[in-house]
């Protein structure tokens, strides 16, 4: 990765405005950044929280224009929010944790001094991951939106089923009767996912993972299909009403005869990665799984 690190002179800084000691950890990186030479741009928002003096852009969106990298400070909400917000730019990400249980976010804040040595050394991978897109024509209104890890469609605040047809690249998949549907990116099988009983995906591979959430058909499970499918879900029940989120946001309500189409999307994000960090280890230290103390060659 030499050449992109001879081409990294100028460092995005993106915040968790929640998170109110993410300050102090972005006021050290900022210093590390100049120190090593290199210049710290930042958006509107985080400036404001850090006080840092560097040029300030409106959002991550504008500033992955004028970055050749950016740190995404915070947890894996945080991630999500700047891989949407930048979809399709080209500038890579690397996540630093001031958060909890972080998939998304390789490095640890207490590691930044030497994470960051390894990306001026070069000593890192850059990975492209899939984002998702959904669109649906819900009672005369169209809407499109995309996400990084998952859409869901649940029922709302009322304790009765929902019933939902699926169906992939035309031909009827099941119908399913519970609280809810999960299509998740390959990314997103460490999410909402897997905490409904879904199947751990590695990352790159190029699958969508349907998961039902809490099925009245017990012999319901959760179903993996290429990521070039299209999946269609029609909402079926005529009470109580569905809703429809992608990663946790934008909550939309979707009524009997609803569909919402579910493919691809055209933008990907990009991440980077330290050397010495893997997939399988995270799993195991963030899972508690056994041999998650085995070291990695």
């Amino acid at each position: 990765m030499k050449e992109i690190t001879k081409g990294i002179q100028r460092v995005g800084i993106v915040a968790n405005l929640g998170k109110v000691n993410s300050r102090d950890v972005v006021r050290k990186a900022a210093k590390l950044i100049v120190r090593s030479g290199r210049n710290v741009v930042t958006d509107a928002a985080t400036a404001k929280l850090t006080g840092l003096a560097a040029p300030a852009f409106p959002n991550a969106a504008t500033l992955t224009q004028h970055a050749d990298l950016v740190l995404v400070f915070g947890g894996d909400g945080t991630m999500l929010r700047v891989a949407r917000e930048t979809a399709g730019s080209r500038t890579p990400l690397l996540g630093i944790n001031v958060g909890a249980l972080g998939f998304l976010t390789d490095v640890p804040s207490w590691d930044l001094s030497r994470a960051l040595q390894q990306v001026w050394s070069g000593d890192f991978r850059v990975e492209s991951r899939a984002l998702i897109e959904a669109s649906a024509d819900c009672q005369g209104q169209c809407f499109r939106t995309i996400a990084f890890n998952e859409f869901v469609i649940s029922r709302h605040m009322v304790s009765r089923l929902i019933e939902l047809e699926a169906s992939v690249d035309d031909e009827i998949l099941t119908r399913y009767r519970g609280d809810g549907l999960i299509i998740s990116s390959p990314t997103g099988s460490t999410a909402y996912s897997l905490a409904a009983g879904g199947a751990v995906v590695y990352p790159t591979a190029e699958v969508f993972t349907l998961t039902p959430i809490c099925p009245h058909t017990l012999s319901n499970r959760s179903v993996i299909v290429n990521l070039s499918s299209t999946i269609r879900v029609r909402i079926l029940s005529q009470k109580p009403e569905a809703v429809f989120s992608g990663d946790g946001q934008d909550d939309r309500r979707l009524n009997a005869g609803d569909v919402v189409t579910i493919r691809r999307s055209r933008h990907s994000v990009r991440l980077i990665h330290l050397t010495g960090t893997s997939f399988f280890e995270t799993l195991r230290h963030k899972l508690n799984w056994s041999g998650s103390n085995v070291p990695v060659k």
